[in-house]
């Protein structure tokens, strides 16, 4: 019955609270210890604040220190701008793009010139909005009746996506004028997005938002043209394909055109490495190390056997050289915050032996090579003999690559680095983006349950472990890459969703993990599955999905 007594759990402590009061109202009369949250969790659903209580349950408060909070405060910024630009600019499109500079990156197309001024205003506008302190509406209709809507104001991007996932209602929110398919929970108010600023960043302008550790500390502007510039070749080949946004996959996929779309994509990967290689080629006799690093599923152990195949076709001959096997014991291995053995820091490698080796190498030398046994945690007693010849070419694959501590005994310009990224250029529609991370979780879910053993609920929980360990040891070194490749392929969420689905569904509802797995599978289910058939044997995607015909 409406208002009826309950109790829930919210921080170790038994709350009532009346059947129907919001989880707002909840955390006015109990504040939260850990600061402003900006969503909560009911159980593992991730849900907004203003979301009714209707039975006993666990509350969790979501601050913007944690990955879901985080993504609740810049949702919410997105349809704060896109209000306000259609408030200013009516006939102006707004095109979001990749996380880029502490932000999310845009374009800005319009049918006219417009004011030199136009971000200032934007940004002005913005401030207003949140000044207003307007409240998110939500609204759910018919999937007929946002078709209609979406045609009325010319969004053939958000039809295509619900016209290919068969959406029967659809929940819309904003606040004011444009309204937009929510795909995830969202602030009560305008009100809580009161830091932001807007930027141009040519040929558009990024929305930036405050550093992930606080929302009161606005992040550190750090241009990355790098990146950048790799963002916009890959948008480039999308265009080239036809394919910019999920409806136009579906549409690929249900139409029988995806077989082209993936050869296509496929050469493209061909064509940049075969590049790569002859770049070294062209420096042969003063480039004898290539390092190449990537976070986390990013496709650097294929990158680098595509790689070495071009090398030989050069006439180079690459022999690999694993930092594996100079780990230091595991009695010697630095630990984190938690107490935990901290294996991707640099200070777990013995970086002084691998250097000798290094210059040992290079200088046409032997070196004895480590074995290093995981089982005992401990460096074997045999060693492998190693020498370069003239047309050696040393390939270095792991996450330290670009840190230069780790190959601080050769000089600048007798190596070549390269960057693995997997930056996801596929939008579901030109207002909301696909992150760049989840499509790396996707892949390392499949991976892992696949070959190794390990279940979703256990990649999950440890992801915030290896983002953590990426923003320390491999992000901070990105720019610093002479070469960078972006390894995602715009067909493969589709191909991933035949695995991942099934691999998600296996984590337990009680599970710590369950809220990101539930996340996860709506994301999947977006996509019209591909079947692995078609996809080549030396793909990157082989890589996590099976099938290779390189060994791991």
């Amino acid at each position: 019955m409406s208002g009826s007594p309950i109790e829930v759990l919210m921080e170790g402590q038994r709350l009532p609270v009346k059947t129907g009061e919001k989880i707002v109202d909840l955390l006015k009369r109990f504040p939260p210890k850990d600061g402003k949250p900006f969503a909560a969790k009911i159980n593992q659903h991730l849900v907004s604040l203003d979301t009714s209580i209707r039975y006993a349950c666990k509350i969790t408060p979501v601050t913007y220190g944690q990955r879901e909070g985080t993504a609740v405060y810049r949702r919410s910024a997105c349809l704060i701008l896109f209000e306000a630009a259609k408030e200013l600019f009516p006939d102006a499109e707004v095109i979001v793009g990749q996380s880029l500079a502490g932000g999310y990156y845009f374009d800005l197309r319009v049918p006219r010139a417009l004011p030199p001024d136009h971000l200032t205003q934007i940004e002005a506008r913005m401030r207003q909005i949140v000044a207003e302190n307007r409240p998110f509406q939500r609204q759910t209709i018919t999937s007929e009746e946002a078709v209609q809507h979406f045609r009325d104001e010319g969004y053939e991007d958000k039809i295509k996506l619900l016209t290919t996932t068969r959406w029967i209602e659809v929940r819309l929110v904003g606040c004011g004028v444009f309204k937009d398919i929510q795909h995830g929970p969202v602030v009560p108010s305008t009100g809580y997005i009161d830091q932001f600023e807007v930027v141009p960043y040519a040929p558009g302008f990024v929305l930036r938002f405050p550093e992930q550790r606080t929302a009161e500390t606005p992040a550190t502007l750090a241009p990355e043209p790098g990146l950048f510039q790799i963002y916009k070749e890959t948008k480039a080949w999308n265009r080239i394909l036809g394919v910019v946004n999920v409806g136009q996959l579906n549409e690929a996929c249900l139409s029988g055109e995806i077989g082209e779309v993936i050869k296509i994509a496929e050469g493209f990967h061909e064509k940049k490495i075969a590049e790569f290689a002859d770049v070294v080629a062209q420096r042969r006799g003063q480039v004898r190390l290539v390092l190449i690093a990537g976070p986390s599923s990013s496709g650097k152990t294929t990158f680098s056997k595509r790689l070495m195949i071009q090398l030989r076709v050069n006439g180079l001959r690459p022999v690999t050289l694993g930092t594996d096997n100079y780990f230091v014991g595991r009695a010697q291995t630095p630990v984190d915050e938690q107490g935990k053995p901290d294996f991707e820091c640099l200070e777990a490698v013995d970086v002084a032996l691998f250097n000798q080796h290094l210059e040992q190498l290079l200088a046409g030398q032997e070196a004895q090579i480590p074995t290093y046994d995981f089982f005992t945690g401990t460096r074997a007693p045999q060693t492998t003999p190693m020498r370069l010849g003239a047309d050696d070419i040393l390939i270095v694959e792991g996450i330290h690559g670009l840190n230069p501590k780790l190959t601080e005994a050769v000089p600048a310009d007798h190596k070549l680095k390269i960057y693995i990224s997997a930056l996801t250029q596929l939008g579901l529609d030109d207002h909301n983006r696909i992150m760049t991370t989840d499509v790396r979780l996707i892949r390392r879910i499949v991976r892992d349950r696949k070959y190794r053993g390990h279940g979703a609920s256990r990649t999950l929980n440890m992801w915030h472990s290896v983002l953590r360990g990426e923003r320390q040891n491999i992000f901070p070194f990105q720019e610093s890459a002479d070469l960078m490749f972006n390894s995602t392929l715009i067909y493969e969420p589709a191909v991933l969703r035949v695995f991942a689905e099934r691999f998600l569904l296996e984590v337990p509802s009680d599970d710590e993990a369950f809220g990101e797995a539930y996340r996860l599978l709506q994301f999947v289910r977006m996509f019209v599955p591909i079947f692995p058939d078609e996809i080549p044997h030396t793909s990157i995607l082989r890589e996590f999905v099976g099938g290779s015909t390189f060994e791991y």
